[in-house]
């Protein structure tokens, strides 16, 4: 039985992160999420003692979250645990069985457990993707994997319940940043360790006119007022909890003993019927 080639390359996006750490780590993004994290923790009714983080850049989230053990994000995570709390740091987005990764940590915590992983959704760097592959089919006369795949929400919702993961929520946001051009997003990209870490990349650099062609591209259709261009970041954050007796259970499709046209006040009108009619 033969394997699934891997999609990333982990001696690549290792390589990508070390030079990231080296000019200067662009961290806005992780900041981010780990602030967002930390308002939904305090949310939680819950005490969290024991907290485990997966994470590419573990020096920076675990200055983020004290008292929290901070791991590398491998294939074979090393949890010892129980926790009470398992982060995944915007990571999974390159990891080649996020789904495994995410039934190592459940099996790490302890019952009734949470869970927390955000990661790059689909929305991210829409705009570059869409002029990179206009310019080189225009240039090149094909395309070649130059950004990394990324899912869409309502896919990745889904990796919680496969890993075995109750109560999933998906939800995210979406970050609008401007740069003074599509050389100074590269530029940035690279400082966070995110450019390509694709096993089937092309290995030769980018040609001057393909580069030129994506700059005239991204100036004509996605510059700001001001003169610069937009770029998005999609941040989805994923929460399920470790199963346990004394969770609440969802109800069975129809057992419900109150119907939500009374509650909300309204008439309740048969599919298709417009109001009025």
């Amino acid at each position: 039985m033969t394997s699934q080639p891997a999609l990333f390359d982990p001696d690549i996006r290792a390589m990508r992160r070390a030079r990231a750490a080296r000019v200067g780590f662009a961290d806005f993004l992780h900041l981010e999420a780990m602030s967002i994290i930390g308002e939904r923790l305090e949310e939680v009714n819950k005490d969290f003692n024991d907290k485990i983080i997966v994470s590419g850049m573990p020096d920076l989230w675990a200055r983020g979250f004290a008292r929290a053990r901070v791991i590398p994000d491998t294939d074979v995570l090393d949890t010892k645990g129980p926790y009470d709390l398992a982060i995944h740091g915007l990571c999974a987005h390159s990891a080649n069985d996020p789904i495994g990764q995410f039934v190592q940590l459940k099996r790490a915590l302890k019952p009734d457990g949470m869970m927390i992983a955000v990661m790059f959704g689909g929305q991210t760097l829409t705009e570059l993707r869409a002029c990179l592959a206009q310019a080189e089919s225009e240039v090149r006369g094909g395309l070649s994997p130059r950004v990394a795949p990324m899912g869409e929400i309502r896919d990745l919702g889904g990796l919680l319940g496969r890993a075995g993961l109750a109560l999933p929520v998906a939800d995210n946001i979406v970050l609008n940043v401007t740069y003074e051009s599509p050389v100074h997003l590269m530029r940035d990209l690279r400082a966070m360790g995110e450019t390509n870490p694709l096993a089937a990349q092309a290995r030769t650099f980018m040609p001057r006119r393909l580069l030129e062609r994506t700059q005239e591209l991204y100036a004509r259709a996605f510059s700001a007022p001001d003169g610069r261009i937009n770029a998005s970041f999609e941040l989805v954050f994923l929460t399920g909890w470790a199963p346990s007796d004394n969770q609440q259970k969802p109800l069975r499709p129809g057992s419900a003993q109150a119907r939500l046209a009374d509650a909300l006040k309204t008439t309740e009108r048969p599919t298709g019927e417009k109001p009025g009619s």
